[in-house]
């Protein structure tokens, strides 16, 4: 009788054992899973931020393009305009010409007219375009 009961004790412990072996087996394949998923929506948000970069990147090497291209037109300016100041007020009438411009005239008029050089003139015309 007591080898009966150790029978059953230890059958029932077995079971015992067992559904917490596969309720502990399930509860970690629920995990995998969310895991899974998880690692899923993180690698995607990556790419994201990935092609986020690059474009940033991408955008930030354009301007640097654009401001290299913008200081060859601006660096020449300076001495341009130093060149302008010297230049002996009889000579060339740089208001004259100015009003000229606001007027619609041409470059080439400008060049008659105030017997400034192709490259003032057009200096002069984008100067005072808008006034």
């Amino acid at each position: 009788m007591i080898f009966e009961a150790a029978v059953v004790f230890l059958a029932l412990l077995w079971a015992l054992s067992l559904w917490f072996f596969l309720k502990y087996r399930k509860h970690q394949q629920e995990l995998a899973t969310q895991q899974a998923q998880g690692d899923a929506v993180r690698d995607q948000r990556i790419k994201e931020l990935a092609k986020r970069v690059d474009d940033y990147q991408n955008g930030t090497v354009r301007m640097g393009e654009a401001i290299h291209e913008l200081r060859a037109v601006v660096a020449p300016l300076p001495d341009k305009l130093q060149q302008l100041e010297q230049r002996d007020p009889n000579d060339v009438t740089f208001s004259q010409a100015a009003k000229l411009v606001g007027m619609g005239a041409s470059v080439s008029e400008l060049t008659q007219t105030c017997g400034l050089t192709q490259a003032e003139a057009e200096l002069m015309r984008k100067l005072h375009r808008g006034n």
